[in-house]
């Protein structure tokens, strides 16, 4: 510790490159601790549950241009037809696909809407889809309380403002809805329309995880004989590739005059829906990769520079009898001296930076355990890129101290 007076005189002497390295380590450290966070969060998001058996599931849309048939028995008919393809475990008619990126959302009540101005009304945003009595299994998701569709629960209907009376829902939203409650048998609205609780699902994800209630999610038993369908298949994970090359061949054969678009797995969707989130995170690993390696590079070659600047007086206190260790710790703590005013700065800067981060992009609050973490280990790698130049160092020999340059 007595080193540290003529260290900092040292120092003073050569600003200009002490200065650079403190503010190299304050930017590392600020940026890093925020980018190791993001990718902590959105890995999680990544390998959230969802509740689907993601790689047993297809979906894809048919457009019927026929006008010489029921739609409603045709759609009938195509399901039996799907269901009967080897290796199917069930099919459905389904208005919006899950984590697909697209489908349909509302507030649902307490009370009625005639009501809301004399009572204490909650209101709860879900996300909803449709279908028939198939369309959980279809799904892969079981009952944990309550009962499945039944045939006569099913509403069959082209008008728009006909709403189905029951409906299954995520757990998540029956506890949102009716807190501290068994939602059984509850009845919550839609508008002036209620609709009671019959079943409840624990995990149910719906078309947005970045939805602000990803896990609200509501089926209602109503089916509508439509042009355009979105159809739901699921398949035994081995069976899918071939029942995904005969599914168009089969649909066809039943009326042709009608297409099959946009098949993909529910796999397939979900990455396709996460793309952007999985390129983020390989750019912010190739940045703190980046990062760090500059800043190492940076302390290696200031080290190397000072140990060339000061050659003949590194020199002059190995003939006077300085230990090579002593060599090696006046670099070390020198170092380490730059290093604790950069990391002081930017732990400083790291908690700003993340402050920014979640008033303008709504980025959960930094863990300031990231801060501390980063800290260290920028610590910890400014120490080891220091030892290489330091080490050589306390090898020149005391003859240079005697040498003109």
């Amino acid at each position: 510790m007595s080193e540290i007076k003529p260290i900092v005189n040292a120092l003073k002497r050569s600003k200009v490159g002490a200065i650079l390295l403190m503010i190299q380590i304050m930017i590392t450290t600020a940026i890093v601790s925020n980018a190791a966070f993001i990718i902590y969060d959105r890995s999680t998001y990544l390998q959230q549950e969802t509740g689907y058996p993601e790689d047993e599931i297809l979906y894809f849309a048919i457009t019927t241009f026929g006008e010489d048939i029921d739609l409603s028995q045709l759609f009938e008919e195509t399901e039996t037809t799907l269901r009967e393809i080897p290796g199917v475990i069930d099919a459905a008619v389904i208005a919006a696909l899950p984590l697909s990126g697209s489908g349909s959302a509302s507030g649902f009540d307490t009370l009625p809407h005639d009501q809301h101005q004399n009572g204490d009304n909650r209101n709860v945003r879900a996300a909803y889809t449709t279908g028939d009595d198939h369309v959980l299994n279809t799904l892969g998701v079981k009952i944990a309380e309550g009962r499945d569709f039944r045939p006569e629960d099913i509403v069959v209907t082209n008008d728009p403002s006909m709403l189905a009376k029951v409906a299954i829902v995520s757990r998540a939203f029956a506890e949102e809805i009716f807190p501290d409650e068994n939602a059984i048998g509850k009845t919550f609205y839609s508008g002036n329309t209620g609709v009671e609780i019959i079943g409840i699902v624990d995990t149910m994800k719906g078309p947005w995880l970045k939805d602000s209630r990803p896990n609200n999610v509501i089926i209602f038993p109503r089916v509508e004989a439509r042009m355009y369908q979105n159809v739901a298949v699921r398949a035994t994970a081995e069976d899918r590739a071939s029942v995904r090359k005969s599914i168009e061949d089969k649909i066809l054969a039943q009326y042709d005059k009608r297409v099959v678009i946009n098949m993909r797995g529910m796999d397939e969707a979900k990455a396709g829906y996460n793309a952007a989130d999985l390129l983020m995170l390989r750019m912010l690993v190739v940045l703190i990769v980046v990062l760090v390696m500059i800043t190492a590079l940076g302390i290696f070659g200031m080290t190397v520079f000072n140990i060339n600047k000061r050659t003949r007086q590194i020199g002059t206190r190995r003939a006077l009898g300085a230990r090579k260790s002593a060599i090696v710790q006046y670099f070390l703590v020198e170092n380490g001296l730059i290093c604790l005013v950069g990391l002081f700065f930017g732990c400083i800067g790291a908690y700003y930076l993340g402050g920014m981060l979640l008033r303008e992009y709504s980025l959960p609050a930094l863990n300031n355990l990231y801060i501390v973490v980063t800290a260290l280990s920028v610590l910890v790698v400014s120490l080891l890129s220091v030892l290489l130049p330091a080490n050589r160092a306390s090898n020149i020999s005391p003859s240079i101290a005697t040498r003109t340059i």
